[in-house]
């Protein structure tokens, strides 16, 4: 039987964009012997896969996704939908490597294959926090050596998300955020949609906490260079952190689009 509990299914067009084209310009996908990535808890629709393998092919021309899901009903769906793209009756290639099956934390692929990246997103919302690590360590498991798993969160028109970069071994790496500028009145609204592992712990004393209060303070500071639009103004805020301490990863090029990447160190929970 699929490992764990059927989600509310809530899946919108573009709504995972932004994790998406982080995927895209990941080492795990680019370097990866087998381009196989793994869709976890797709929802009521196909679409994410579909738009995943659509965005990925760019940097992978070989990838393929697998979408999965624990519910028979969202597969099935998922399979109708796979057949009008088939038949060119999407907006979608008729020939995008994209496949369906039934699973959940276990990820079961064709033949045992390892994928390079599992995207798991809008997942564990509905779990407890002490569930976190062992779903964490589940899906990892069936990883590829250097593959990545990808677990987080996003509202529902993809404008704030939020992510963690977990290694094969299930020990996390990274933690992103990422947000749309434009209309952007303070950054402290990824609160809302911060992974299960953190979002309790957005208090003080911790530093996700202390992050937050960071990023927002210096999104308020940088105000004045709004005029040459938001992007310029995030920039500014990400490299404020860097300059205040904070371990930023990469650089302008992911910065501009709304993103900030730290180590996870930088912001696991204190206990």
């Amino acid at each position: 039987m699929p490992v764990g509990s059927i989600t509310r299914g809530t899946t919108n067009t573009n709504r995972l964009r932004r994790v998406d084209r982080w995927i895209a310009d990941a080492p795990a996908l680019r370097r990866a012997p087998d381009p196989f990535v793994v869709d976890l808890g797709y929802g009521a629709s196909g679409v994410t896969a579909f738009e995943l393998a659509a965005r990925l092919v760019r940097a992978r021309p070989d990838v393929e996704v697998l979408g999965l899901e624990i519910d028979p009903a969202r597969v099935r769906l998922a399979l109708a939908q796979l057949d009008e793209v088939r038949a060119g009756g999407t907006h979608f290639p008729a020939g995008l490597r994209v496949g369906f099956g039934l699973g959940g934390f276990e990820v079961p692929t064709p033949g045992g294959r390892r994928p390079a990246v599992i995207r798991a997103f809008n997942v564990l919302r509905q779990y407890d926090e002490s569930e976190v690590r062992d779903a964490w360590t589940r899906m990892a498991a069936r990883l590829a050596v250097g593959g990545l798993l990808v677990e987080g969160t996003c509202d529902e028109l993809g404008r704030i998300a939020s992510w963690v970069g977990i290694e094969a071994s299930g020990i996390a790496r990274t933690f992103t955020i990422s947000l749309r500028l434009a209309g952007l009145e303070s950054p402290a609204v990824v609160a809302e949609r911060l992974p299960k592992a953190l979002i309790h712990r957005n208090v003080p004393g911790e530093r996700v906490h202390d992050l937050l209060q960071a990023l927002d303070r210096a999104w308020r500071v940088q105000a004045p260079l709004s005029v040459y639009g938001p992007s310029q103004r995030w920039i500014a805020s990400v490299r404020s952190l860097a300059a205040d301490g904070w371990p930023v990863l990469g650089g302008v090029r992911r910065w501009r689009l709304g993103e900030v990447t730290v180590p996870w160190e930088a912001v696991s929970p204190a206990t």
